[in-house]
């Protein structure tokens, strides 16, 4: 199992409405592609300026799925149409874990060999 991570950052006064909009585009984005086991959308007020950071982290049963659904480059960032309406910083790249373990109903329809 490949756990895909991406971190983006709001002003703070945007976070609400940039997490609607997540729920609304960004999780089906991600739910509705074969392959996809599940997906966490973190969200923290940053204390060192006046922006919120969102983390999503998908997992994928394995590396092809990624592709996918991130396309030929699975290593770069996927974006949709709204985002830079709310993101003042954000990463280009995202980084692929491999997933050792998790606990029992973590994540769906979960491969056997996942912990």
């Amino acid at each position: 199992m490949i756990a895909r991570r991406w971190t983006g950052w709001t002003e703070n006064a945007r976070a609400g409405a940039y997490e609607d909009y997540m729920r609304e585009v960004a999780l089906p984005g991600y739910t509705d592609v074969p392959g996809n086991l599940g997906v966490l959308m973190l969200r923290r007020a940053l204390t060192d300026r006046p922006w919120t950071e969102f983390t999503m982290i998908s997992l994928w049963r394995s590396m092809a799925d990624v592709a996918a659904f991130a396309g030929p480059d699975p290593g770069r960032a996927v974006f949709y149409d709204r985002d830079a309406e709310f993101l003042v910083d954000r990463e280009w790249t995202v980084t692929h874990d491999e997933v050792y373990a998790t606990s029992p109903d973590l994540v769906r329809d979960r491969p056997p060999d996942a912990g």
